[in-house]
């Protein structure tokens, strides 16, 4: 039995079970080590050799974890968020619902974006602006399955498809673990080759927006929401947060580097003392805690990708599959791209796919004939399904965490279904057609 296919079948079933993805990934890397001839001793050691190439991502998510909080901790984002609810807010008590709702879905799509990059909090924002919404949602009579997807396809088709902020991490790791593989690419590669998928996340955005038109009657349940309260909220620290976000961004668009990027924010922030140095340590490491758990998946996937090369299992299931496809290109990228769904479904992290599948999918993917851009897209694509539709992902914890405060919002049925339905089945099939029409 193929050592690679074990290993990954092994972490898969584990973290299926709700086994720490960390321990599921060391997990099969020890089985598939052992199953691939290595000793105990050999595959401890490739997998600790192996550690070492996921440091700079584990880094780059401690650093802007860090710079996240203290962003956060200036007030610019209660500032936004007071803006935002009294513009709602005045819309809705004038009973123009049309342009309520549309300013609602547009508030809400614009923070999810942004907070992948020009303010990068993540699904921070979530419990901050949706709770205090939800009000005006239940009078609007708005379909909450259709804030979920806003959210997530903000949240997803932003990393995937733009290089900053948790973008340059997503999009890096795809060029590193590429070139570990054997295939030199260059960042700015990606986004071209992801185009297409992210216009069919824009379609499956347009069939939510068309599915959940209707409107849905919610109780009007009151729930305990943070006040938002700005007055103590100091001016100079609003100017000199996006002054940080600025320089974060134009530093870290000639340097390629989140790290340098996120420093330089940090830095900022200290001397114009928008960040109290009496505060700094607790706040960036409250920021380096948020992010840990992704960059401690992150070094123990590249450990069990090391393994899995050191078993040189990885050419006899490439020779396999090419027996198997029998060079039929559609139905080899169709099984990749589902099989890249299963396993983000059951990590619940596309950044933590992309290791696993790129020593697999980039040999057979050569082996096949495919260019640059279409391996690139066929990479990307397979880790990002998933993303939108797991149980586990922030991108579907987040949105169900501010929609569910009153308790009339399902995880499952009302957030991973429909996310699963309007994103990951037009990923597949917009990235299956970009990938042969990059052929």
């Amino acid at each position: 039995m193929n050592a690679v296919l074990i290993a990954v079948g092994v972490m898969l079933l584990l973290s299926l079970l709700r086994i720490n993805v960390v321990l599921s990934l060391t997990v099969g890397a020890i089985v598939g080590g052992l199953v691939g001839g290595l000793g105990l001793t050999e595959t401890v050691t490739a997998f600790t050799d192996g550690l070492g190439d996921g440091a700079t991502v584990a880094l780059s998510y401690a650093l802007l974890g860090g710079f996240a909080v203290a962003i956060s901790r200036t007030g610019i984002p209660e500032v936004l968020v007071s803006a935002i609810l009294k513009i709602v807010q005045r819309e809705g008590e004038s009973q123009k619902k049309g342009l309520a709702k549309a300013l609602i879905f547009i508030v809400l799509l614009a923070m999810a974006i942004m907070s992948q990059n020009l303010i990068p909090v993540h699904i921070a924002f979530i419990p901050l602006i949706v709770p205090p919404l939800l009000k005006i949602m239940n009078m609007l009579e708005i379909d909450r399955r259709l804030i979920a997807c806003i959210l997530t396809f903000g949240l997803v088709m932003t990393y995937m498809f733009v290089p900053y902020g948790f973008g340059a991490i997503y999009q890096g790791i795809i060029v590193e673990q590429m070139g570990l593989s054997g295939m030199e690419i260059e960042l700015l590669q990606v986004p071209k080759a992801m185009a297409i998928v992210a216009l069919g996340m824009a379609v499956g955005l347009a069939g939510a927006f068309f599915v959940y038109r209707k409107p849905r009657k919610y109780e009007n349940i009151e729930v305990e929401t943070n006040a938002i309260d700005t007055s103590s909220i100091k001016t100079r620290n609003i100017v000199f947060a996006v002054i940080a976000l600025v320089a974060s961004i134009a530093v870290q668009v000639p340097t390629g580097s989140m790290i340098i990027g996120s420093l330089v924010g940090i830095v900022i922030l200290y001397i114009t003392g928008a960040l109290k140095a009496k505060e700094a340590d607790e706040v960036l490491a409250d920021g380096m805690r948020m992010m840990a758990f992704v960059g401690f998946v992150m070094i123990s996937a590249n450990g069990f990708s090391s393994v899995i090369k050191a078993t040189g299992d990885v050419e006899p299931l490439v020779s396999g599959a090419m027996d198997i496809f029998n060079g039929n290109v559609s139905i080899a990228v169709l099984a990749m791209l589902i099989i890249g769904l299963i396993v983000t479904m059951g990590i619940g992290s596309s950044f933590a796919t992309i290791p696993i599948i790129a020593a697999i999918f980039v040999p057979i993917a050569m082996a096949l004939g495919l260019s640059e851009l279409a391996i690139i897209c066929l990479i990307g694509t397979a880790g990002v399904l998933g993303d939108a539709g797991s149980p586990a992902s922030d991108s579907t914890l987040g949105p169900t965490a501010g929609l569910n405060v009153d308790g009339q919002h399902n995880h499952i049925w009302d957030t991973c279904v429909p996310t699963f339905i309007f994103y990951n089945i037009p990923q597949i099939i917009f990235g299956w057609l970009a990938i042969v029409f990059l052929l």
